[in-house]
Order: structure tokens, then C-alpha cells, then sequence
């Protein structure tokens, strides 16, 4: 079966930086829909017409993928706001931020604490690969009909290319 618009795909891949170094290796194959918001358009595109053991290879550059980094995501929060396990790498949702925290941070974002200081947190709003161009081997390992009720989800919840909304003013992805 080729991969059409309203299928499910499942991938293998290697991603790396446009030096080489791998940023993330999928051995095992996890199912994505296509037509929905579980991968990027630029990806879904380049899928169309292939089928199961096809190995395809992609440059993608910030502008199809995460956008640009945006300073203006950044955030220096006070330190006793957050738990006192806290450590760099984790994430909160905007959504639940603890009270306190800058009113005007977009909601809608996850947050990665990049560093902490005695008095102060650093949160991060852009998705992690935000302005890096990205270098993505896929191995079609399998591709089915979708389902009504996959379709009807727009997701198979899988995530890791899934677009959250931006916040007002910014058209980047996230």
C-alpha cells in the first residue's frame, strides 16, 4: 500500500544536526497519522507515494520545521516559586506554571527549565530543535488505512513532531 493523505504510517528514523551528531534514533517503529497532527507538513509531503520498506532522506530547515528560536520565549522566573527538586530538563505546561510566574507567558507552551540560579529559574518556551535545520533518515516500516475513529482524532497521540499551539503573534511551530 503506497502512503496517501488519511493513513497511518509507521516510522523508524535517525535524527541529527546538520553536523552529524545524532539528536534522536527511533529503532523501534511508531505509528504516526498522516492527514492529522502527528507529523510536520513538509514530512507528510515528502511520505506521500512511498510504502512500507522505502528509506527516505531529509534536509529541513527551521523554517519547515520548529521556526526560528525566539529569545522573546525565554523567561527568568524566582527560584522559590518551583519545587525544591527541580532540575534542569524538566518541563511544565504553561498552562499549570506555578502562581507567580510572569502573567504574560504564553499558556499554551511547554517550558524547559535550561538553568537554575540560587534566586532564579530560566523556562524556555521554544520547542527544543526551535532554529536548527535538521538532517531526518525515515524507514517506512509499515502503512495502513486509518481508521474512522483515528481519523475522526486527527492523532494517533504519538507527539514527537505534533504541533501545540503558538502563542498570539507567533507563527512559528512549536
Amino acid at each position: 500500500m503506497k502512503i496517501t493523505p488519511q493513513c497511518v504510517v509507521a516510522l523508524t528514523w535517525t535524527l541529527k544536526d546538520t553536523l552529524g551528531e545524532i539528536l534522536d534514533e527511533l529503532d523501534e517503529p511508531v505509528e504516526f497519522l498522516l492527514g492529522g497532527d502527528d507529523l510536520l507538513a513538509t514530512i507528510e509531503k515528502r511520505l506521500q507515494g512511498h510504502e512500507a520498506g522505502d528509506a527516505i532522506d531529509l534536509h529541513l530547515e527551521p523554517e519547515n520545521t520548529f521556526g526560528d528560536y525566539n529569545e522573546n520565549l525565554v523567561f527568568l522566573e524566582a527560584r522559590k516559586l518551583f519545587p525544591s527538586g527541580l532540575e534542569e530538563g524538566m518541563t511544565f505546561d504553561g498552562a499549570g506554571l506555578p502562581a507567580g510566574c510572569t502573567p504574560d507567558m504564553p499558556t499554551a507552551l511547554i517550558y524547559t527549565v535550561t538553568e537554575i540560579y540560587p534566586e532564579h529559574v530560566v523556562l524556555d518556551g521554544n520547542h527544543p530543535l526551535a532554529g536548527i535545520a535538521i538532517r531526518l533518515s525515515l524507514q517506512v516500516e509499515s502503512v495502513r488505512q486509518a481508521s474512522e475513529e483515528e481519523v475522526g482524532q486527527g492523532t494517533l497521540g504519538t507527539g514527537f513532531f505534533r504541533l501545540a499551539p503558538h502563542p498570539p503573534g507567533n507563527n512559528t511551530l512549536h
